[in-house]
């Protein structure tokens, strides 16, 4: 096989016959050739992980574009290309080799200069990227070995752009907020049904994202990477979630939550393609079609580099101007009639499992299946005109200056109108999730005015990361800081009243407040289950008494209104 290019340029992916992907050094000394050969491209750390590795990522510019301060003078897109955050699924790893490789070295692609600049992180999780065998994930098919699915905390980094807990999603959202990135593409690759579709894509439309955003993404940029992906062979569908994981009961589309990639880029007012190969197709085919739908992504949004600047900066000046803001949705049970091209399918009866167990054929087959694609909007946020954070949560300002959120100290001079939220309803997840324990609340809210102490926090709202302020600070936001569990500790009870102090105590307040003991006399009445709780009963007396830790279920953060 002859080459224009020299041997040198010939990736560890073609040596192998299509069928392994090199490991971290021999993968970064690739990448680095770019920099040494060529005067476009720069690799810099963006920061370590657990095990000490660094994490790399590689600039390539025309006009030497190699920082933020310079990008960003410039009238280009810059876009973030991001592989490995599931070091298992790596294709884009090697299919970025090969994109760059017909950039700076054949220069088939150095057209996409003109107008683009190009951010590329080959392995975000470069520690699972070394946890090697070919057994780590028996539902793909190849390459021969590959890496884990989580970093070395066993943290899934797919489930951290917003509480940000692993290093390595820190240093993404440090690269992420300093260059501030017009396009963003997550490669992955999927597992689940078998299927006749190469490769399935996503991009988020709903409510998470501004909406003039969305629809030029679905109406514009969605279209012309689906015709070009599959002019050039490859089969695409919409990413495929099974409802009830059964492909015959349909397929949904969900609105992703801000714990992951696309969904971080939608409340940044950022589009983000999701590109999900197909876990059972060949390696080969798999970095090809992601190559390819990579490159329909580029060369659209190079076309239109100015179109999109334009709505971004417009989606940021919206962001400040917002009054209310849906956090939270679900599926209707709209949908429409959906051709699943599919492989036939047929039940085997297990001995091992007891039950029935699918088995998929080589048979092509179209099946009719509804795609559950309407969306409702489920909590809706009133916007604040900023938050108090308590000094003793700096801890919590650091992971907001991460997220590109501006924020200041105040003197304790000035008085604000302020609301409180206290935790009325609350559920605690049955098992750890993501090594946190997991609450889901329902809010009561009281208004007071409030003078904070010298060294408070104040988040004003009106800037244009709106949507990450309310995503992390309000706490029915499903990844809240309240949600991921970090206000744990005010659910809890510190300080307690022994029975043989407060009965005596709370007979007094029954016999001389005559409106709390109606009220407690109607909850014996109309209260079964209090009735029969004498913890219960005192309780009641305990929590109205001047005793009663204020603090208690009240959530410390403040809105400013």
């Amino acid at each position: 096989m002859s080459h224009s290019f020299g041997k040198n340029w010939i990736t560890h992916f073609e040596q192998s016959g299509f069928l392994n992907s090199p490991r971290y050094v021999e993968s970064i000394k690739y990448f680095k050739q770019f920099e040494s050969k060529t005067p476009y491209a720069k690799m810099f750390s963006i920061g370590s992980s657990p095990q000490n590795r660094s994490i790399e990522c590689f600039v390539v510019a025309k006009n030497k574009e190699f920082t933020s301060a310079r990008a960003k003078k410039g009238r280009k897109a810059i876009v973030l290309i991001q592989n490995g955050i599931h070091a298992g699924e790596i294709e884009g790893k090697d299919a970025c080799m090969l994109l760059l490789r017909d950039i700076l070295i054949t220069k088939e692609k150095f057209y996409l200069l003109d107008h683009l600049i190009l951010l590329v992180i080959p392995i975000l999780n470069v520690d699972g990227h070394e946890r090697v065998s070919p057994f780590n994930r028996p539902n793909q098919n190849g390459p021969k070995e590959m890496g884990w699915r989580t970093n070395s905390w066993n943290l899934n980094l797919n489930r951290d752009y917003l509480k940000a807990d692993t290093p390595e999603i820190r240093a993404f959202l440090k690269l992420f907020n300093e260059w501030r990135p017009d396009f963003f593409i997550d490669n992955h690759t999927t597992d689940g049904a078998d299927y006749q579709y190469h490769i399935t894509y996503a991009l988020e439309r709903n409510g998470n994202i501004d909406k003039k955003l969305g629809e030029w993404g679905q109406k514009k940029l969605l279209p012309h990477i689906i015709q070009q992906t599959e002019a050039r062979g490859f089969l695409t569908a919409p990413y495929i979630v099974p409802k009830d994981d059964v492909i015959e009961h349909g397929i949904v589309d969900d609105v992703a939550l801000p714990r992951l990639s696309t969904g971080y880029a939608a409340i940044q007012n950022r589009l983000g393609l999701l590109v999900e190969t197909h876990s059972l197709k060949p390696y080969e085919n798999r970095v090809q079609s992601t190559l390819s739908m990579n490159l329909a992504a580029l060369e659209f949004v190079s076309a239109h580099w100015k179109l999109l600047k334009d709505l971004n900066s417009k989606a940021d000046a919206r962001a400040t101007r917002l009054r209310s803001l849906p956090v939270n949705f679900n599926l209707t049970e709209t949908s429409e009639p959906f051709k699943f091209k599919a492989f036939t399918s047929n039940y085997h009866n297990s001995k091992i499992t007891g039950n029935d167990v699918i088995r998929y054929t080589s048979e092509p087959v179209v099946i009719t299946i509804p795609f559950y694609n309407s969306i409702r909007n489920s909590v809706t946020i009133k916007i604040p005109k900023a938050y108090l954070v308590p000094k003793e949560f700096a801890h919590l300002m650091d992971v907001l200056n991460l997220h590109g959120i501006e924020f200041s100290q105040l003197d304790g001079m000035k008085s604000y109108t302020a609301e409180e939220y206290s935790f009325d309803e609350y559920l605690h997840a049955p098992k750890p999730y993501e090594g946190r324990s997991c609450v889901k609340v329902k809010c009561g809210v009281k208004k007071y005015k409030v003078q904070p102490s010298a060294g408070t926090f104040i988040v004003p709202v009106n800037q244009r990361t709106m949507r990450v302020i309310i995503n992390l600070l309000e706490p029915e936001a499903p990844d809240s800081f309240v949600s991921w569990g970090f206000f744990n500790a005010w659910f809890e009870r510190k300080e307690y009243a022994e029975p043989y102090i407060m009965e005596p105590y709370a007979q007094q307040m029954f016999e001389n407040d005559p409106l709390l003991r109606n009220e407690f006399l109607h909850k014996l009445e109309h209260d079964e289950e209090f009735k029969s709780d004498p913890k219960g009963r005192l309780d009641f007396f305990y929590e109205r008494s001047p005793f009663f830790d204020q603090k208690e279920k009240k959530y410390p953060i403040l809105r400013v209104i």
